[in-house]
């Protein structure tokens, strides 16, 4: 079996290998209903200003955005995804700084950033998480905001003495996160079986909830606006999978 983990050339996990399939892997997350409603509330906050995606990955989001006038740039640690995103139409319109999206600054100010599909989590420290929100605010023209969407952790669905929790089983695929809840670290992890060759992929993430995010947000000297479940603004509650949480910087 082949064992993947880190890339080796300065990609992290989202190295080649992963970026020559990254548009397949998540081609249900790319379907109009689906970015339709987050490029209308994104295009809605940026306001006629700027707007900084962290992570920008293949473009999935930016490209839509930029197609309504907004214009957008783009931080990603990937030199193969952002790649992928230039090689599209329209991509060559889209500024990338390569880089740490916790640290690496972008030209210029926003009005908007915005952090989607749970990338927050790719910064596996506390200390790392916190400097996003310092490095997004040092980004913000005054009164501008910053979005997020992430997953609310799902610790309710591991019973006593569980750490694994499964999340796609087929004769070819298995998919499954491992948590550690006293450190809040957790992996998502990938088998996978093809012309009877198998393969495994592990990239670790860093769970948070959304009032340790509020803490971030406070001490980055930002202010929570609004919480909604989903991009079409329907209510948070404590049955809530996901959140998309809106901090801005005071004018």
């Amino acid at each position: 079996m082949e064992t993947t983990t880190n890339d080796t050339d300065g990609d992290g996990y989202f190295g080649e290998s992963v970026a020559a399939r990254y548009d397949d892997d998540t081609a249900a997350l790319s379907r109009p209903e689906v970015v339709g409603p987050m490029a209308d509330l994104l295009e809605e906050l940026a306001g006629g200003g700027r707007a900084l995606e962290l992570g920008v990955g293949t473009g999935r989001v930016a490209l839509p955005l930029a197609e309504r006038g907004v214009e957008v740039h783009g931080i990603e640690l990937s030199k193969a995804m952002a790649a992928r995103l230039r090689a599209k139409p329209g991509g060559d319109a889209i500024g990338v700084t390569i880089g740490d999206f916790s640290s690496a600054r972008a030209p210029g100010t926003f009005s908007l950033a915005y952090l989607v599909f749970n990338t927050i989590m790719n910064l596996t420290t506390q200390a790392a998480q916190v400097a996003c929100f310092r490095n997004v605010a040092a980004h913000l023209a005054p009164g501008g905001c910053f979005l997020l969407e992430v997953g609310v952790p799902e610790l309710r669905r591991l019973p006593p003495g569980q750490h694994v929790v499964p999340f796609h089983v087929s004769p070819t695929r298995w998919s499954f996160d491992v948590y550690d809840t006293a450190t809040q670290a957790m992996s998502s992890n990938y088998v996978e079986v093809v012309d009877g060759r198998g393969s495994y992929r592990s990239i670790p993430f860093r769970y948070v909830w959304p009032a340790e995010l509020d803490l971030m947000a406070e001490l980055a000297g930002l202010r929570l606006r609004e919480r909604w479940e989903g991009w079409r603004r329907e209510p948070f509650t404590s049955e809530s999978e996901r959140h998309v949480s809106l901090w801005e910087k005071p004018a």
